[in-house]
């Protein structure tokens, strides 16, 4: 819908919607209806507003884009967010209009959701005042601020804006319907999680017992916004890895496993950390050592897992079954199919997976790689590189670099001939696929023939942008867990955190089988006193503005501060749950080998081809735009893909909805195109090599 059109239909609607209201007044109604008309005319004030400052984004966004063929920034974004607001409300508005005479008219609950979502209006009229100060600061073209003041500013609003109306009753309304329910799902698990996370019990315990402490979270939006408000406002590593990392657990990668496809062959591999030879790229006659990781607690083994949709030559060897390691009786070879072995792939992709370099493992990546190994008819290598903030930069990296090359050397254990080598990665996962292509190149090896970058990080700096703006409003990246990891990776973190727990053996598994049925018997004792208690202790009192609802608390001398951002009269909601976000400040962060965006031009010239595929709706969009219009500056091969109405880590998600299965096939496409690319003359499949043949 266009612009103009949208919000002078939304200015009618609330007309609309203001006089049906106005003529069902009666003694029942009055008390709801009155609040219902309140907030019908908050909404047209905001949308009079946001209508004015979307008119004048739209009169510039396209300067942002990375072609005119591939429409994304965040500029873009924060539009159509706004435009998703809208829709919902005029929807709703029409509703009411021609539904607030009827006898099963619920004035109470219509006026409950008009109330959250004008105050998700409000506050993303205050993001677009922030976003709008980021584009008259900022030079042409230049979607990331250079000014730390502005950042810091950001964060500021960040720490005391109102954000529970987003995991609330409006959770999820920018991203696709189909995924609403699974975000519905995570903000409910969380939040339950984190009611019983102190508790003394396993992990698998704890999650039982938030099955039973969650009714009260289904049955009041209001409260599951504010409890997840308060969980994500001072962030606890430990409970966000602990969380995450359930995923990691023997009982529920099992149950995922069965609804994925069947492999020949996942087997688990812990690789001994010992210096390999590598022929040099420049002249294969020649060798270069590369030396096993050593930062932070010196050499150490690389654990990595295998996966093939079919058993080849080489994967059933004496010798990689040697570097086998136990992950439980499903995790091995098909038993039945040992003697029917076919050739070895031409091709071989590595694989790095997300989680923030914080949380998950290969195994939390399992489902897509499965599909990924039978749709492309390859073997994966997937590294379980170490995680921060016990293994903060650079072990990662190296881990990552050393599987890499070991992955070379040994890829006839692996069933390729690697005459073509692809990267994939995730996030964090994306950012490990460029540094590694940027330390191959650095150290003469072989590089990559491509790499395939899913909604990659490409600048762990605290830098403010249009599209990092949504961290306010997306659960599943608020600015709190991004700003954690990237302290954590850079060695800033200084919180304790305790090594990951791993349930792998039949008697971790036992144990936790016992705990678990005496949670569930204590879970179950408390079911019903649980929805029973509908209030939170840590809930502030809500208290209304002339803005809307607001939750009460002090305005500080910062909060003051901030408020000089906004017009006269305007004043975004205020959270009673204050922030303690700490700023992460360190020269690591500025590292290329950490920020591949701020990487100098001569290491990234030589590059592979990258297809970098991103999503509108993420909070790293910009990330992927800035880069790929770096490496087009300079003559490198690079595509970008904006896939709409998914969130950040839609991989992971491939199997929860039509619209994230088809993002990971473009996934697939992209990495196709690597493995089917021409080679360049006079040059052996097996050495080092450049394409310039694509350009962005």
């Amino acid at each position: 819908m266009d612009h103009r059109l949208m919000f002078s239909t939304l200015e009618a609607v609330c007309v609309e919607v203001i006089s049906a209201l106005s003529g069902q007044l009666s003694t029942s109604y009055n008390d709801a209806t009155n609040q219902l008309l309140a907030v019908m005319s908050r909404i047209q004030e905001h949308g009079r507003a946001v209508g004015a400052l979307v008119a004048g984004f739209a009169a510039v966004y396209h300067h942002y884009d990375f072609d005119t063929e591939t429409p994304g920034n965040g500029y873009r974004t924060l539009v159509k967010v706004v435009h998703s607001c809208v829709l919902y409300i005029i929807h709703k508005g029409r509703y009411i209009a021609s539904n607030c005479g009827g006898v099963f008219f619920r004035v109470d609950h219509n006026a409950s959701e008009m109330e959250a979502y004008c105050t998700a209006l409000c506050q993303i009229r205050a993001l677009l005042y922030l976003a709008q100060r980021l584009l008259n600061d900022n030079e042409h073209g230049q979607l990331y601020s250079q000014e730390g003041e502005l950042s810091e500013r950001f964060v500021k609003e960040y720490t005391s804006m109102h954000k529970a109306c987003f995991y609330g009753r409006c959770l999820g309304f920018q991203f696709s319907p189909s995924l609403r329910p699974f975000l519905q799902t995570v903000v409910i698990s969380m939040v339950s999680f984190g009611e019983n996370y102190n508790k003394q019990q396993s992990r698998l315990g704890r999650a039982a017992l938030s099955i039973f402490t969650s009714g009260k979270y289904v049955v009041d939006p209001e409260l599951r916004g504010t409890e997840f408000e308060r969980i994500t406002q001072n962030l606890d590593m430990q409970f966000w890895k602990t969380f995450w990392n359930i995923t990691e657990t023997e009982l529920i990668s099992g149950l995922a496993s069965i609804t994925s496809n069947q492999v020949q062959v996942n087997l688990t591999l812990s690789v001994p950390g010992e210096s390999l030879s590598l022929p040099l790229a420049s002249d294969p006659s020649l060798t270069v050592t590369v030396s096993p990781p050593v930062a932070h607690w010196g050499p150490g083994p690389v654990n990595m897992r295998l996966i093939s949709h079919t058993l080849r030559e080489g994967q059933d060897s004496a010798e990689l079954l040697a570097l086998s390691r136990s992950e439980g009786p499903q995790r091995s070879l098909s038993m039945g199919f040992r003697n029917q072995r076919s050739s070895p792939s031409p091709w071989l992709l590595i694989h790095f997976h997300g989680g923030g370099f914080v949380a998950q493992t290969s195994r939390s990546h399992e489902s897509y790689l499965k599909t990924w190994s039978r749709d492309l008819n390859v073997p994966i290598l997937s590294v379980d590189y170490s995680l921060a903030p016990e293994a903060p930069f650079p072990r990662a990296l190296e881990e990552c670099f050393y599987a890499y090359c070991w992955a070379l050397k040994n890829c006839h254990l692996l069933g390729s001939t690697a005459e073509r080598v692809c990267l994939a990665g995730d996030s964090a996962g994306g950012n490990l696929c460029l540094t590694v292509s940027m330390k191959a190149m650095s150290h003469g090896v072989r590089t990559p023939d491509g790499v395939m970058a899913a909604y990659p990080a490409t600048l762990l700096t605290t830098d403010a942008s249009p599209s990092r703006l949504l961290t306010l409003i997306d659960p599943l990246l608020p600015l709190s867990v991004l700003y954690k990891c990237i302290s954590a990776y850079t060695g800033t973190e200084n919180e304790s955190v305790q090594p990951i727990q791993h349930l792998d053996t039949l008697s971790a598994l036992g144990r936790d089988t016992a705990v678990l049925l005496g949670d569930i018997t204590q879970g179950a004792s408390n079911w019903l006193q649980s929805l029973l208690n509908n209030t939170s202790a840590s809930s502030p009192p809500a208290t209304r503005s002339a803005n809307g609802p607001q939750n009460a608390a002090p305005h500080s001398d910062d909060t003051l501060q901030c408020s000089k951002e906004f017009p006269e009269g305007f004043e975004p909601l205020r959270s009673g749950c204050l922030a303690e976000i700490r700023t992460p400040c360190t020269p690591i962060m500025k590292n290329p080998f950490v920020s591949p965006l701020l990487a100098p031009d001569i290491l990234l010239k030589g590059l592979p081809p990258v297809h970098l595929v991103a999503s509108a709706l993420d909070a790293l969009l910009d990330d992927s735009v800035m880069f790929a219009k770096k490496l087009r500056s300079i003559g490198q091969p690079v595509t970008l893909t904006v896939i709409e109405d998914l969130p950040h880590g839609f991989l992971s998600l491939s199997q929860v909805s039509r619209e994230t299965q088809e993002a990971s096939d473009i996934c697939v496409g992209r990495i196709r195109e690597v493995f089917e690319q021409e080679s360049p003359p006079d040059t052996q499949p097996n050495l080092n090599h450049k394409n310039n043949s694509m350009v962005g």
